[in-house]
């Protein structure tokens, strides 16, 4: 489930082609907080892909509600 999350919000990123060639920027209008820049595209892809991974630890870790992407709902639920 974690990783068909983390691979949901991937496919929401927007890339955008930085100035004078100062690489690439990434962010997901969904997810707060949540942006990536690198030299290459691939490389910007990457840092995404771990910048989602470690957002949603700390988040569910903070107790803060993770926004639910195609469906997929990570929030912790309380068990009584």
């Amino acid at each position: 489930m974690f990783t068909a999350y983390v691979n949901a919000a991937l496919k929401k990123a927007h890339y955008e082609i930085l100035p004078n060639g100062e690489g690439y920027f990434g962010k997901i209008k969904d997810l707060q907080g949540v942006w990536a820049n690198a030299d290459s595209l691939e490389a910007c892809r990457e840092e995404m892909k771990e910048v989602i991974e470690e957002w949603i630890l700390l988040g569910i870790k903070m107790g803060h509600t993770i926004p639910i992407i195609n469906g997929i709902d990570l929030n912790v639920k309380e068990v009584v």
